[in-house]
């Protein structure tokens, strides 16, 4: 091995050292944040509201998960391209009202949580929660 490519490996192996030691010094300062009784209390009471109002919205906007089922099961993707991109994987979260709704139907997002029960949702869910 020359001594450029030498060079280059071991600041390609300092680099990756730096960065997996900023990821975990990142993980260790969330977990640390999300520990917080202030934190977690919170966390729950934004989950209770999240599920209340997704009770709230269903008798209305179900048929609009009803539409979504019906375009996953058939493969419909051009409805699909239609649905919200407000999309939260990390919770199974998808919701299921047409693109634009916040706007024009001054809706929040709704779907189903990943135990099939609805829920509601403004903007963007922090990830970790």
């Amino acid at each position: 091995m020359t001594a450029p490519e030498e060079e280059r490996r071991v600041q390609d192996a300092v680099r990756r050292h730096a960065r997996t030691s900023a990821f975990a010094e990142a993980e260790d300062v969330i977990a640390f944040v999300l520990s917080d009784p202030g934190v977690q209390e919170a966390r729950a009471r934004v989950e209770t509201a999240e599920t209340e109002l997704g009770l709230e919205l269903c008798d209305r906007l179900q048929p609009f998960q009803d539409r979504y089922y019906q375009a996953v099961a058939g493969g419909n993707a051009a409805r699909l391209t239609e649905v919200c991109a407000g999309k939260h994987g990390h919770w199974g979260r998808i919701c299921v009202l047409p693109d634009g709704h916040e706007t024009s139907m001054e809706e929040p997002h709704w779907g189903r949580n990943s135990e099939g029960r609805p829920i509601a949702w403004v903007g963007s869910a922090p990830d970790g929660w």
